[in-house]
């Protein structure tokens, strides 16, 4: 049926045309001042019309003198007007309200079979499925949405998106995020599946190159977030010769914002100071806007995407998996899909981009004129993650420095012990717990290795799960000795195990990879000493005390 203010894209052609072509002989009856018989007879025979005919489209012109109102109007069943029983219609109404939007979400069969045994309750006859898929379909999508899946779900749907990040240069703007990725990886041992990494990247807003990354078997923490930020930072010519790539990485340098969601990583203590020692701010998106991070978020999808191409790969869905056996397929170690993941950036890099209509590595070379400042890098590059340790205030005893109750001691703590009233920040590297690095008012930092040298280097995982034990059996009072006993049983148990389960083996991978990746430097120099080494620009040796990117 065609009204007054009907839309023109809901009236049928044909009828349509039939309108236009009544519409310039009613517009000149309606201008006429006074209409005659013959008048309205040369109408009713132009059009093939009865004279009543006539008079109702002309009232109906005057009305409101557009075409539409002239669209024939056809007499039957009020069209969005239901055919059952009000009985039935409430009933239906009460039971998608009650039944059908509510958590757990059920499904259509499911409230289906619900008004069925209602109706069938009260002698009602129950509706077809049909009806009731129609009545559910008609609901409004945001009020369906939030009452099966939750306010937040609806409001990332519907909410009008009035803003996004964007930037004028590089490196003004770069956002950083994580995911799982989805490819089970295996041991370097025993090429057995140990579970899927964790990949933490970044991307600059205004070119949409990949500053850096970072992949482990660890969860999201403080520690990935300064890795991928020194990856980002730093030249990156030796950490692609190490491992044997060739092509060209030339992005580098300190940005000016750094972009992240409100995860609890990105609000740590390290992460704020090591960015405002390096004039580097810190902007989070605001609460519930996820397009606010719509680039890295993009980024994640494409890259990830990629993943699926490999063995070992657990799609993003079980319905894309099928009857894929991840974990039978898998054959990548940590190292050698970091490696492919370079490459991949590699050629991310190459290929033109969408929305920039050019390859992201272009954009990066031709923006740089672009910037009002050039590109800025750390003065001192071998010691820019010690910026981004973690760290805790102790004072400097005679005996040295107690940190998880284990104890430090070099030389060069000496002439500190005086002012052991001050307390120095004490950083470290939870993946090497051997060795803490004092850092002095001026800034430099005293490499200090545990005090008995015999004891093995641990980790910040096996030494909290190591004193949860301890305090678990009611030990108290926790001392060095009884810590590193635990841990010593612990791996016993964990290599017994290795070749059995996979969590064993994980945790060994774990073990391995963090010690190496967080090997500290093997020579322990006064302060002066051990910041000339670590000014020097030498990369034969472990020169950082992160070191993924100089060692394989």
């Amino acid at each position: 049926m065609a009204e007054a203010g009907t839309a023109l894209t809901t009236v049928d052609p044909s009828q349509w045309r039939t309108a236009c072509e009544r519409e310039p002989v009613i517009r000149a009856l309606a201008a006429e001042p006074r209409l005659g018989h013959k008048a309205i007879a040369e109408a009713g025979s132009t059009l093939g019309l009865s004279r009543s005919r006539i008079y109702e489209l002309l009232a109906r012109y005057r009305e409101n003198p557009v075409t539409s109102s002239l669209v024939d109007q056809h007499d039957g069943f009020p069209k969005g007007r239901s055919r059952l029983h009000s009985e039935i219609d409430r009933l239906i109404d009460a039971e998608i309200e009650k039944f059908y939007l509510r958590r757990p979400r059920p499904t259509l069969a499911q409230l289906v079979r619900q008004i069925r045994y209602s109706c069938l309750e009260q002698n009602l006859r129950p509706p077809a499925r049909q009806t009731v898929h129609l009545r559910v379909d008609a609901l409004e999508r945001e009020h369906l949405i939030e009452a099966r899946d939750g306010a937040k779900a609806a409001a990332d749907r519907f909410r009008p998106v009035r803003a996004s990040y964007e930037a004028e240069y590089p490196l003004q703007v770069v956002q950083m995020d994580h995911t799982l990725v989805d490819i089970i990886i295996v041991d370097e041992y025993f090429r057995k599946p140990l579970g899927r990494p964790t990949l933490t990247l970044q991307i600059d807003v205004a070119t949409r190159v990949i500053p850096g990354f970072y992949i482990s078997l660890e969860k999201p923490s403080a520690t990935s977030v300064g890795m991928a930020i020194r990856h980002a930072v730093l030249p990156k010519d030796a950490w692609l010769a190490d491992r044997d790539l060739a092509f060209a990485w030339p992005v580098f340098g300190l940005p000016d914002i750094l972009h992240l969601d409100n995860a609890s990583e990105f609000h740590s203590r390290a992460l704020t100071r090591g960015c405002q020692q390096f004039g580097i701010d810190l902007h989070y998106r605001p609460p519930r806007t996820p397009h606010f991070g719509g680039h890295i978020e993009r980024l994640i999808g494409t890259t990830i995407g990629e993943v699926h191409l490999l063995p070992g790969t657990t799609f993003s869905n079980i319905q894309n998996k099928g009857d894929y056996d991840a974990e039978g397929e898998a054959c990548m170690t940590l190292k050698e899909f970091e490696r492919w993941f370079a490459l991949q950036v590699g050629i991310y890099h190459g290929t033109i981009h969408r929305a920039l209509g050019v390859p992201p590595m272009t954009a990066w070379r031709d923006d740089q004129t672009k910037r009002t400042e050039p590109l800025r890098l750390p003065a001192d590059q071998q010691r820019f993650l010690f910026d981004f340790l973690p760290f805790e205030m102790r004072r400097v005893r005679r005996d040295g420095i107690k940190l998880f109750h284990l104890v430090y001691w070099h030389g060069a703590l000496t002439t500190l012990v005086a002012n052991s009233v001050h307390k120095f920040p004490i950083k470290y590297n939870p993946l090497n717990l051997s060795t803490v690095y004092l850092e002095l008012p001026g800034g430099e930092h005293v490499i200090v290795p545990l005090r008995d040298k015999r004891r093995p280097a641990i980790t910040k995982f096996e030494h909290d799960y190591a004193l949860r034990a301890l305090r678990e059996r009611g030990r108290g009072a926790v001392d060095e000795q009884m810590l590193f006993e635990m841990v010593s049983t612990q791996r016993s148990i964990v290599l017994a195990a290795v070749t059995k389960t996979r969590g064993a083996r994980r945790t060994t991978q774990r073990l391995v990879d963090a010690l190496i990746r967080g090997e500290p430097p093997t020579v322990h120099l006064e302060a002066r000493e051990a910041n000339e080494q670590l000014a020097a620009p030498n990369l034969d040796g472990p020169v950082v005390p992160l070191a993924i990117e100089e060692r394989s």
